[in-house]
């Protein structure tokens, strides 16, 4: 069986997310989403609501009976241990542009040496979500854009709600 794991904050999901994981059902038998938990950073969707929109997600993109196919875990090590220790053999990073690139070629080298065993893999950004990010997306909202371009079905409204504004 072959499995990744997709890391990143999540926070929250968008269709740049919704793209890279679509690519990596692709290409694997099952992904791990792995969500980055760190005690310092302070995110606007907790561990518990970015899994449940994870969850979300996954239903819009396989059937019923291959739920099982996406996993959501949380992680505070090192990436490339979280793979290891959810027996992954593929590293899933999505890639925006060059400035992505540069950074991803940086860190796949550095897990390469760590763990060979694990290969990483870049998955394009489709066109029309190249220009998403979460950040951008959490900046919007609590400025009273609109997001409901950005991100799946139900995320804007969930944006809204922890912003007090109406998408």
């Amino acid at each position: 069986m072959r499995i990744a794991l997709y890391p990143g904050s999540f926070d929250p999901v968008t269709n740049g997310h919704l793209d890279v994981l679509s690519h990596a059902l692709g290409i694997a038998d099952r992904v791990v989403v792995a969500i980055g938990v760190h005690p310092g950073k302070a995110p606007m969707f907790s561990f518990e609501e970015r899994v449940e929109m994870l969850a979300e997600v996954g239903r819009t993109l396989l059937p019923a009976n291959e739920l099982d196919r996406l996993q959501v875990v949380s992680f505070s090590n090192l990436v490339i241990d979280c793979a290891v220790d959810h027996g992954a053999s593929l590293l899933i990073r999505g890639l925006r542009d060059g400035t992505d690139l540069d950074y991803e070629m940086q860190m796949a080298g550095m897990n390469r040496t760590l763990r060979p065993e694990v290969q990483t893999v870049f998955l394009p950004a489709s066109p029309e979500v190249r220009h998403i990010t979460a950040t951008l997306v959490r900046q919007i909202a609590r400025m009273g854009g609109r997001t409901a371009d950005f991100v799946p079905d139900g995320i804007a409204q969930r944006l809204a709600e922890r912003t007090g504004r109406a998408d």
